[in-house]
């Protein structure tokens, strides 16, 4: 696998020399400060190849082009934003960009109720808290007709768990939640975001799966003609969030979307943390039965605490947590082989150490949640270890 890392730009706390120290091969980035829905100006493409380079590494990935809400619920000036989103895609083309990660979730990107919560041994990791999360929805965001959509025990947790609330504690949940997409500006007051929830009545599951295949229906004749592969990022958590439905949380919502749009320009970001969050998915088996349609693996770990949909989980070490990690990455192997025997150009599957928790110096450094300098850097050297332990010559699997 090539090795990547998620680099945010030059706000990043974590520089992309110290990517390259860390054993990075490529770079990860996007154009965060470019509002969504508008076209990547070829200037700013270039200046971020540029910012790579000086730091000694490549731009290999885009992570993401953002999908406007207009286009997830073709209204207001969708058409626009996906004839804006065709244009963006040929000019990273033409900047060497064979890679571009997007995902479609409504409203809100990867959602967690405590972006540094301390783990048993005193690192900072992410954390879904269920309670927390229904006290949110119901309590601070009041969401109409929000308890209905919760167990009663879980309605009656929320509502405790809400009494027992510090402000303090009441802020951060809205921060945390509110939150826009990693590295962006962007983020949502409790009225704007139920604003943004509103313009989501009368769409459901079914309706926005549709929009889905519609949206890469125009998309991916654009890719194959430029060369580029788009890959979509799964829920993250898997399953539905304040009453908005999610179409990317399981195998079976996968296969539908590669069925219905059947190109290898289009395929799948292997986020093995998003799906590890829920209990039916067997990681390794998807990793074997979408191989050929993988363009980009998250590599990461999560612990569930309950074997239910939903649960509250946190991320984990690398090689901890529920997903078989040795059996997904020999899964990936294998597929690389497969493709070095077809002479494919894109044998090479880009992989990033994706999240990590805080851990030594990373714990007064202040980097993006998720994304610190010594957790991805011990995660990326687990990960480094089990390829080379499975490639090996003398004790290889794959």
């Amino acid at each position: 696998m090539r090795h990547t890392w998620r680099w945010f730009g030059p706000v990043d706390k974590v520089t992309v020399r110290d990517a390259a120290q860390a054993g990075a091969q490529g770079i990860v980035s996007a154009l965060h400060h470019i509002p969504t829905g508008e076209v990547w100006p070829v200037a700013e493409i270039e200046k971020r190849h540029a910012e790579i380079r000086e730091g000694g590494l490549v731009w290999d990935v885009v992570e993401s082009v953002p999908v406007s809400e207009d286009i997830k619920t073709r209204k207001g000036e969708w058409r626009a934003h996906i004839a804006n989103w065709q244009e963006t895609l040929r000019r990273l083309s033409a900047s060497g960009i064979r890679t571009v990660c997007y995902n479609f979730m409504p409203v809100l990107d990867w959602t967690r109720t405590d972006l540094r919560w301390e783990t048993r041994h005193g690192a900072r990791a992410m954390r879904f808290d269920l309670p927390d999360f229904a006290a949110f929805d119901i309590h601070i965001l009041k969401r109409p007709e929000a308890a209905a959509d919760y167990p009663e025990w879980l309605a009656d947790e929320a509502a405790r768990r809400f009494a027992a609330m510090a402000d303090d504690r009441i802020t951060a949940l809205g921060r945390n939640i509110g939150a826009g997409l990693p590295g962006s500006a962007d983020g949502y007051s409790l009225d704007e975001l139920l604003e943004k929830l509103r313009s989501y009545q009368g769409i459901d599951r079914e309706t926005l799966r549709q929009n889905l295949v519609d949206f890469l229906s125009e998309v991916t004749p654009v890719a194959e003609e430029a060369g580029i592969n788009i890959c979509a990022h799964g829920d993250d958590p898997p399953w539905p969030l304040l009453g908005l439905p999610r179409i990317l949380s399981t195998e079976a919502d996968y296969a539908h979307m590669l069925a219905q749009v059947d190109s290898r320009a289009s395929g799948v970001t292997l986020c093995t943390g998003s799906l590890g969050a829920r209990p039916d998915n067997d990681l390794p088996s998807i990793a074997t039965r979408f191989a050929d349609r993988i363009h980009f693996v998250h590599l990461r770990n999560v612990t569930r605490e309950t074997d239910t949909v939903p649960c509250s989980f946190f991320e984990d070490e690398h090689l901890e947590g529920g997903t078989d990690m040795v059996a997904v990455i020999a899964a990936l192997l294998a597929e690389e082989a497969r493709r070095r025997e077809e002479g494919r150009a894109d044998h090479a599957i880009p992989m990033r150490p994706d999240h990590g928790q805080d851990i030594l110096d990373d714990l007064a450094r202040g980097a993006q949640p998720g994304y610190p300098a010594i957790g991805r850097l011990k995660g990326l050297a687990e990960l480094r270890g089990i390829e080379r332990t499975l490639l090996h010559h003398r004790y290889g699997l794959v």
